[in-house]
């Protein structure tokens, strides 16, 4: 029987959700038990990290230009670091960070390891299987920011705007999610779609996700 690119998705995100636990800084910012450095450290390396991504999606959009499904969710994700580059300052503001801070800040090994990842699969991995597993991945990350945005303002009073960077990543993303069923379509008609390299690609991510997490609580 012929898999349809919503069992594909489903079958992804649900394959290689987290493990219960795994992310052991988001239930201590959840309770409001993480220091305030974390955020500060948090807004530092998300700095570097989406304008690394932001290349590397454009580049995985340029690679895939002979599958326009692929190359518009790549389009998408690259449009999308664009907005949400500019919501990382009033984050870093509330942080006590100006300009000086983010230029001369050296990046932490750990919280590093996911955007030079997604830049090896720029470079190495068919597109459509990079779309699977960045797929399953942002819905792991949407809710580790659903979650620090409501901790942010119960526990650490961050107003909105502080709070918006997190707010753009937990909310709905419907052209988004749109493109990737579109990109899957593509792969699973053209042949292209390896589902057990995008998964292996995807538990790869999502464990550079935790990585990155756990890197913030390092010092």
């Amino acid at each position: 029987m012929t898999r349809t690119a919503q069992e594909v998705l489903a079958d992804a995100v649900r394959g290689l959700a987290p493990a219960e636990g795994a992310n052991r800084l988001v239930p201590r910012i959840a309770a409001g038990e993480a220091p305030r450095e974390v955020f500060a450290a948090f807004a530092l390396e998300q700095h570097r990290i989406i304008t690394s991504d932001r290349r590397s999606f454009a580049h995985l959009a340029g690679r895939a230009a002979g599958d326009p499904a692929a190359a518009r969710f790549f389009e998408s994700l690259a449009q999308g670091e664009d907005l949400a580059l500019p919501l990382l300052d009033p984050l870093a503001l509330a942080c006590g960070l100006d300009e000086e801070a983010l230029r001369d800040h050296e990046p932490r090994p750990a919280c590093q390891a996911y955007p030079s990842y997604v830049a090896w699969l720029a470079l190495n991995a068919e597109p459509v299987d990079v779309a699977v597993a960045l797929t399953a991945n942002f819905a792991a990350w949407g809710g580790y920011c659903a979650t620090v945005g409501a901790a942010l303002r119960e526990h650490y009073r961050f107003d909105n705007p502080a709070c918006g960077f997190f707010d753009f990543f937990a909310g709905p993303a419907p052209e988004v999610e749109e493109r990737s069923v579109e990109a899957v379509e593509a792969g699973l008609a053209n042949g292209r779609l390896s589902e057990p390299l995008a998964h292996r690609y995807g538990r790869l991510l999502q464990a550079y996700e935790l990585m990155f997490w756990d890197g913030l609580a390092v010092r």
